[in-house]
């Protein structure tokens, strides 16, 4: 009697142990209420969710600052990301301290933008299309519970720029399967995806499928680049003392220098998507923007029509 009695305890013993690894597979599975940073999923009440990546602390408010304030002044709810801490970003300064200032400039954007920054600890220029990366994105993306999402083209010119573009295209699929990443919720639909501009051509040129006038909040925008001192006052990486302003009066010019700078940036971009500024705002409304950002629709995520896209984006008059 006592081999069958051992035979039949070691079953039992094998079946509990089978059911103990189903329930926590289950528990691990199923959608929690918060993310694996212990922060609440963003509701969804109805507003817009947005979340731009960038490389680094600036990229997201050089190339959709405008937009994400008049996102914010509707009412929908804009996360800025950079993927990188930006530790290396400077000709004087390195590691925690550069990492700390560039964070508080981007925390200083953020309020004049109305919108919320997060700055991930990944060192500046060793970013990399990582599935550890893949899976931090694919996180926040879910938490945000985003209906759009905004990053670089991957045929930019720094390293960075192309993994953040990389990993946001890695993304594109996997926000919405449910056992990647299982400790954060995923999405119920696909987000619309899009690549901020810029202007290299090689392999393929930019395309701009969606243009915004950012007319009415182009001194707002500039007010927050203006916080970013360590870059644009100081001149980051390949800056130098000669950059740095001696006094008051130099200081001052320095700063309209920054400010006609990303002015004229926004009035060139405008200039060079004029036909797609018509085509969405109009002939009359068209030709009269000043200032504009411009976003190319990635084919991987949701494709949106014209319709669409006027819901999504502050295009209205």
């Amino acid at each position: 009697m006592r081999p069958w009695y051992s035979f039949c305890s070691g079953i039992v013993a094998a079946l509990l142990l089978a059911a103990g690894a189903g329930l926590s597979w289950a528990e691990e599975a199923s959608p929690a209420k918060t993310t694996f940073a212990g922060q609440p999923v963003r509701p969804d009440d109805g507003k817009l969710g947005i979340i731009v990546f960038g490389a680094h602390p600036d990229d997201c408010e050089i190339r959709a600052g405008g937009v994400a304030a008049l996102w914010t002044k509707a009412g929908h709810a804009v996360k800025l990301v950079s993927m990188t801490n930006g530790d290396i970003g400077h000709w004087q300064m390195a590691g925690g301290p550069l990492a700390l200032r560039r964070n508080a400039e981007v925390q200083a954007a953020a309020k004049i933008l109305g919108v919320t920054s997060e700055v991930l600890d990944i060192h500046d220029g060793e970013l990399m299309p990582t599935l550890e990366n893949r899976k931090l994105m694919t996180r926040l993306i879910r938490q945000w519970n985003a209906d759009i999402v905004i990053g670089h083209r991957p045929n930019d010119y720094h390293p960075d720029h192309r993994y953040t573009g990389v990993l946001m295209q890695d993304t594109a699929y996997m926000v919405a399967v449910p056992f990647l990443c299982p400790d954060t919720p995923p999405l119920k639909k696909n987000p619309v995806f899009l690549y901020s501009f810029d202007n290299f051509k090689t392999p393929n040129p930019f395309r701009p499928d969606v243009v915004v006038a950012i007319d009415s909040v182009i001194d707002q925008k500039l007010d927050a680049l203006a916080t970013l001192e360590s870059q644009f006052i100081e001149g980051g990486a390949t800056g130098s003392a000669e950059r740095v302003p001696k006094n008051e009066e130099e200081r001052k010019a320095a700063f309209e220098r920054l400010r006609e700078g990303f002015r004229r940036r926004a009035a060139n971009i405008a200039d060079q998507c004029r036909a797609k500024l018509i085509d969405l705002y109009g002939e009359e409304q068209g030709k009269q923007v000043k200032y504009a950002e411009a976003f190319e629709i990635c084919e991987y995520g949701r494709q949106p029509n014209k319709a669409d896209l006027k819901k999504l984006f502050p295009l209205a008059p």
